[in-house]
């Protein structure tokens, strides 16, 4: 899934699009203009020449692991005993450890997507509304999963980036 990003001029949506886009659609009004990977809500730091430095981070080539299905090979750190554990598992170490994450991603409940939508939310909520009267407070709902009172702590704060924000804060499918 390509990377899509939201671009801000103070509490202004300008544009949303892929890096690329962005960097289209926003030339030569790129002064103040600040861009937040839609993703991770960090921010991005797009080089106006046509590539966005993320980007050239994340194409890195691929190693080992099967890249038609998906598989890229990731090294592991563990005990010995671990290891000799995993090497007893029906298919292989590979195989157990899958089964192990698929298990612990059902157990989680949601848990995960939620800190990851709190978090994505929050970083743009600081840097754009970090100095607003409410930061805190909102700041604490957020993380308190308290989503209507969230709302509702940041209904006067300008529509752009509270919609921005309010659905950042939602979990995603991909989380």
């Amino acid at each position: 899934m390509p990377q899509t990003c939201t671009a801000f001029l103070g509490t202004t949506r300008l544009a949303r699009g892929t890096p690329a886009e962005l960097i289209a659609a926003l030339r030569g009004k790129e002064q103040g203009v600040l861009v937040f990977d839609d993703a991770t809500g960090r921010p991005v730091d797009l080089d106006w020449r046509g590539v966005t430095k993320m980007a050239e981070e994340s194409e890195a080539p691929r190693r080992r692991g099967r890249p038609k299905l998906g598989v890229t090979a990731r090294e592991v750190t563990l005990l010995p005993r671990q290891w000799d554990w995993l090497a007893q598992q029906p298919g292989g170490a590979s195989q157990a450890l899958r089964r192990l994450v698929d298990e612990a991603r059902k157990a989680d409940g949601g848990r995960t997507a939620r800190r990851m939508a709190h978090e994505r939310a929050y970083r743009v909520l600081s840097a754009l509304g970090g100095d607003l009267p409410g930061f805190e407070e909102a700041s604490r709902l957020l993380f308190a999963d308290k989503p209507v009172e969230f709302a509702a702590a940041i209904a006067a704060c300008p529509a752009d980036w509270r919609d921005h924000v309010l659905e950042l804060a939602q979990p995603s499918p991909e989380d």
